[in-house]
């Protein structure tokens, strides 16, 4: 009679492994109760409860509540970035790009409750110094690369500032779109307005 093998033994989880999951739930969960009652509505003590841990697990990776956001914020601003190089990175043509570009920004900013985090509460906690970098980190860095590849013989100080202004005519429509309005002239609107800038 063949012998049954011995049973798998799981593999256990490094303390690494542990601490990034740790770290990843406290930002799901905060992230969760941020969207829904802002950043003052937020207490820790409802995130740890939601989250299953302790305060000092909170603590062990957040130095206090605005730490927590900030991280937020900041994957917030790297997955839009993320969402925009993924759907543009195979475009060839540069105003195609730029297009493309426009309309994978307003679906990532379309993701629920990102809208509030990056250009509700982020400014307000944050301010808009510290926001301004993370934007240029985020999506600011795929228009800067979209106006550079439309325009390469264009100064870059030009060119960022261009981005810097381009920006916030974005973020405006973006809370526009999340407020019920249609995407389409905001679509059109931009690339009119892109267009018109680069070769101004």
């Amino acid at each position: 009679m063949q012998e049954k093998p011995a049973p798998a033994v799981p593999k256990r989880r490094s303390n690494t492994q542990r601490s990034e999951e740790m770290r990843a739930r406290l930002m799901a969960v905060g992230r969760e109760i941020f969207v829904e009652k802002g950043f003052a509505g937020a207490g820790t003590p409802e995130i740890v409860k939601r989250a299953e841990v302790t305060r000092g697990a909170l603590y062990h990776h957040f130095a206090d509540k605005t730490d927590l956001f900030r991280a937020i914020v900041k994957a917030e601003t790297d997955q839009l970035r993320e969402d925009i190089a993924a759907r543009t990175a195979d475009v060839a043509d540069p105003s195609e790009s730029l297009l493309v570009g426009t309309k994978a920004y307003f679906a990532s900013m379309n993701v629920a409750g990102r809208c509030q985090l990056l250009l509700v509460d982020g400014p307000a906690v944050l301010g808009p110094s510290e926001m301004s970098v993370l934007h240029e980190e985020g999506g600011r860095s795929t228009l800067l690369n979209g106006i550079t590849r439309a325009q390469p013989d264009l100064p870059f100080a030009e060119a960022e500032a261009l981005a810097v202004s381009l920006s916030a005519a974005y973020d405006r429509a973006a809370f526009a779109i999340s407020e019920g309005e249609e995407e389409e002239p905001y679509v059109k609107a931009l690339m009119a307005l892109v267009l018109t800038a680069m070769t101004a």
